[in-house]
């Protein structure tokens, strides 16, 4: 089965970011600022600003010749979302790209007049991003993570994999706002499955471990993980938790599924940082972000781990093995 390989850093370069170099003669050096929800040392961090560094390459813009990048990490955290904010907006960038609604949060505070293309943010219109997703108006546009219709079926796909779930515990974020809709979503299929939900709001490694704890004691449950900065930080915690405890659990990103989460379906988590690369190249070149849509997720993928399905005691319906667009064996 496939599994996707993703693009590493040319030569070291996430090292030696920011790269600063003498444009050659005649050609203005542009400076791009980037605001990061992970940590540098997060491999799902590397692949997206690898991504974005090959889509400006790809446009035409080389680092060291007529580009600079300026990356901040760690912008999960509220205060690092503002200070970093603070220090990439006093570089006096041509534009700055922000990943997740921390970042795009203390960007926005931080500044009205510097151009910001945003990636994997949920509800951007909701957040107060942008006006609309055609028309963004302002300073902000980007690309959706996913659409909230999208939320429901997690709770399909969690009674179709583990029939016998009557409880499903549902781990969102009290910071993002977007957690409440997602459960909105979820709460409107509950029923007519016959699931009980519990909404579970966590934001640090204890308060998850010690919800999926006390919610593990009583049989029959299963987790759905909706879309959050925080659980794409902690995903190898989440992951082991309802390993341990016997938890079926649905992500909502593929590579959840890909290091040993049972199940997800969601949008590639790469795919907007090169598509974002190609805003920034039209921005650079004079465009306008009020001119330039919100654009949606173009695909939806859905993997299984039949390695951990058979550790859980799962049998996966060939039904479902044959959407799947991967299987992990």
């Amino acid at each position: 089965m496939r599994r996707r390989s993703f693009i590493t850093l040319i030569g070291g370069a996430a090292a030696a970011w920011p790269l600063a170099a003498r444009a050659q003669q005649g050609e203005r050096m542009r400076r791009i600022s980037v605001l990061m929800n992970l940590s540098a040392d997060d491999p799902e961090g590397q692949a997206r600003i690898a991504v974005f560094h090959q889509g400006l390459q790809e446009w035409g813009w080389t680092l060291g010749r007529n580009a600079r990048i300026d990356v901040r990490w760690g912008a999960v955290d509220a205060y690092n979302s503002r200070r970093y904010a603070a220090e990439l907006v006093a570089l006096m960038p041509d534009v700055i790209l922000a990943a997740a609604s921390a970042a795009m949060g203390a960007l926005q505070q931080t500044t009205h007049t510097v151009p910001i293309v945003f990636a994997t943010i949920i509800d951007p219109v909701g957040a107060g991003f942008v006006e609309s997703l055609a028309h963004p108006g302002g300073n902000v546009t980007g690309f959706m993570q996913f659409e909230y219709s999208l939320s429901g079926k997690w709770l399909e796909l969690l009674k179709e994999i583990a029939p016998g779930v009557t409880r499903a515990a549902v781990l969102r974020d009290p910071a993002v706002g977007s957690g409440t809709g997602q459960y909105a979503i979820i709460q409107a299929v509950a029923q007519s499955l016959g699931v009980e939900l519990r909404p579970m709001d966590v934001r640090d490694p204890g308060e998850i471990e010690r919800a999926i704890v006390a919610f593990a004691r009583v049989p029959n449950g299963g987790l759905i993980i909706v879309g959050a900065p925080s659980a794409v930080v902690h995903r190898n915690l989440i992951i082991t938790l309802a390993a341990r405890h016997r938890l079926p659990a649905v992500y909502p990103i593929p590579y959840f599924a890909r290091i040993g989460g049972l199940i997800s379906y969601g949008p590639d988590s790469i795919d907007p940082y090169r598509r974002a690369a190609g805003y920034v190249d039209r921005i650079l070149k004079g465009e306008k972000p009020a001119d330039l849509p919100v654009q949606a997720p173009t695909k939806y993928e859905l993997v299984v781990n039949l390695k951990t399905a058979k550790a859980l005691g799962l049998e996966i319906p060939p039904t479902l093995l044959a959407r799947a667009d991967e299987v992990i064996e």
